[in-house]
């Protein structure tokens, strides 16, 4: 864990700015409360949209709140096999 005291370095990136609080009400909010900080937090957000849309994902579905949390675990902690990737070859291409 890094944090010691009143000193808090994130484990992803050893930057200082820690968040102020947990971003979740669960064990896996608390390990990133306590591990990551608010920039690797923001740039996970951006990653999480970016999955959410690709994969149409519908957020109160317990099985995207897996998929989500699998992949958030690979992109904070570096933990698992493959973070789901987004093709984005067609971007801009699409007409409405």
């Amino acid at each position: 864990m890094a944090l010691f005291g009143d000193k808090f370095e994130c484990s992803r990136c050893g930057g200082k700015d820690k968040m102020a609080f947990a971003p979740m009400p669960n064990e896996l909010g608390q390990r990133v409360f306590d591990e990551i900080c608010q920039g690797c937090w923001g740039e996970w957000q951006k990653k999480q949209m970016q999955l959410i849309n690709h994969y149409g994902l519908d957020v109160t579905n317990p099985d995207s709140h897996t998929f989500l949390f699998d992949n958030l675990k690979i992109f904070l902690f570096n933990e698992g096999v493959e973070l789901a990737e987004i093709d984005t070859s067609k971007e801009g291409s699409v007409s409405w």
